[in-house]
């Protein structure tokens, strides 16, 4: 399996994909402790340093682009420092940000992340801000990202939708992509944090095993529950394949000809961090169907991918090279 998986890697190289989605910029405020406030009993931080990185559908752009793909991205940011920063990453990997719509009246989702510590104590988080507008997308913001996808969807050969909640995704622009990737023979999957069976008839459908569990309307106990929700989420969807991914289980695969492929984890070394796994899970997945790789294979080296991505800290990007390297190791 080692040579056939490096020649994925390589047949994925210029892989031209779309990836749609809430754009989310993860934002890191650092610094040092440097005493108690008077005006009530909190810390002072002394900010030293303010980062950015690419966070929900952003991480999967993210990933698609240092993976070797040519990526299109689609989605709504507003104008602020969060969108500033998730352009300059964005660009910086070479993706194509023509599809960010500018809305000056609602923030960029963010997730901003105070990490604090003493001169000589470890950081740690303090505290999370989350900022997203509630409001619907305003019409003339959709009609801007229809004609982005009229004008894109001819170009790319797999479409990826990264729904976290947000709203980027309307009935109007899904059943716009549904409808030409079908008639078009495009393979699309789809990773939905919190209402999958929304985006029936899609291909491909990737959710955790929590995921699965809130799809299916009741707790998965053993492995024959799992197996029974995975068959059952793949005949609600009418999909041509669920992965779930699974933690220390690795992936099950669940194809629409009955087939079952459990993938065991590629490396069970230390996890430091499983945020943002997933999304590399999602974008290495379509880099390989979009270069006509069987679903199989591009779930296996997804799960590499995967692993990779829980050993760094943070929200990661895992590289072409650093597959490569793994594999050949």
């Amino acid at each position: 399996m080692d040579n056939s998986l490096l020649n994925v890697i390589e047949k994925m190289q210029g892989s031209e994909v779309l990836i749609i989605g809430d754009m989310i910029a993860d934002i890191y405020l650092e610094g040092t402790i440097s005493r108690i406030s008077r005006e009530a009993p909190v810390l002072v931080l002394e900010q030293a340093a303010e980062r950015v990185v690419a966070g929900g559908a952003a991480n999967v752009v993210n990933n698609a682009a240092t993976l070797g793909g040519k990526v299109h991205a689609a989605g709504l940011l507003g104008d602020d420092s969060g969108a500033a920063g998730l352009i300059k990453i964005l660009s910086n990997q070479g993706v194509d940000v023509a599809g960010f719509i500018r809305d000056e009246s609602r923030p960029t989702i963010s997730k901003t992340r105070v990490i604090a510590g003493g001169r000589t104590t470890v950081s740690q988080q303090v505290v999370r801000i989350d900022k997203e507008s509630k409001s619907p997308m305003q019409p003339d913001h959709e009609e801007l990202l229809s004609q982005y996808l009229a004008k894109v969807l001819p170009m790319v050969q797999g479409v990826v939708l990264s729904d976290y909640g947000s709203g980027t995704i309307t009935e109007r622009l899904k059943n716009q992509i549904f409808d030409y990737c079908r008639a078009h023979n495009i393979p699309t999957i789809v990773d939905s944090r919190y209402d999958i069976l929304r985006f029936k008839s899609v291909d491909y459908i990737k959710q955790n095993d929590a995921e699965l569990a809130a799809a299916v309307g009741r707790s998965l106990n053993s492995e024959a529950e799992l197996m029974a929700a995975g068959k059952e989420l793949l005949e609600k969807m009418s999909a041509k394949g669920v992965l779930i991914t699974r933690g220390e289980d690795g992936m099950t695969l669940f194809g629409a000809d009955g087939s079952v492929h459990n993938i065991p984890v590629s490396d069970k070394s230390e996890v430091f961090d499983v945020s943002g796994a997933g999304d590399t899970c999602v974008a290495t997945v379509i880099l390989a169907l979009a270069a006509g790789i069987e679903p199989l294979a591009a779930a296996t080296l997804s799960n590499i991918a995967s692993g990779i991505a829980v050993r760094k800290m943070g929200t990661a990007v895992v590289s072409a090279e650093e597959l490569r390297e793994f594999i050949t190791r």
